[in-house]
């Protein structure tokens, strides 16, 4: 059951203007990063990894992990406001496939919106899902990074070497004055 289903063919909200981009630090130690992964399988794996990998290579403080419970909702209101209460920057993702690509660019847009850094991650096969709703949302151009796809079956050390070769571009994207291009 699908109680706030995003539709990327509704077109912007009345107030969707594009929401700022949120003011990005200059290096991520010492903060705190939120990780948002779906329900898809390897989202979190592949998320945890990027998180160990920034603590090792980078010195963030620690992590925040929340669990959305569908691909196609956007995030809950309260999960939102948490994570934007206790966290520096965010991780959201992994869209690997059509309905969750477009709803990891909508809540990255949120969180945006809400003055925190979010870097989205979508495999490269949903690039035209993940624009769409960047121009639904009124945020043409929204940067994400991309990892091969498919995510999903690949094993636990297949998904670190994807963690490890996303990490350069999710780091930029975070900490970036200029947002990268998107991908």
């Amino acid at each position: 059951m699908f109680e706030a289903m995003i539709d990327p063919t509704a077109g912007p909200s009345a107030t969707a203007a594009g929401p700022p981009r949120a003011g990005r630090p200059e290096r991520l130690d010492g903060l705190v990063v939120g990780l948002v992964a779906n329900p898809k399988k390897n989202a979190e794996p592949f998320l945890d990894a990027v998180g160990e990998l920034l603590a090792a290579e980078h010195g963030t403080a620690g992590v925040v992990r929340t669990r959305k419970t569908s691909i196609t909702d956007p995030i809950p209101p309260a999960t939102l406001d948490e994570l934007v209460r206790r966290c520096d920057v965010v991780l959201i993702g992994v869209g690997d496939c059509g309905s969750c690509s477009a709803a990891a660019v909508a809540d990255g847009i949120a969180f945006e919106g809400a003055g925190v850094p979010a870097a989205v991650i979508c495999t490269d096969a949903f690039r035209v899902s993940a624009d769409a709703m960047a121009r639904l949302q009124g945020s043409p151009g929204y940067a994400y990074v991309t990892t091969a796809h498919p995510l999903a079956p690949l094993d636990a050390d297949a998904v670190r070497e994807r963690a490890r070769l996303a990490l350069p571009e999710l780091v930029e994207l975070l900490t970036s004055a200029v947002p990268v291009a998107a991908r």
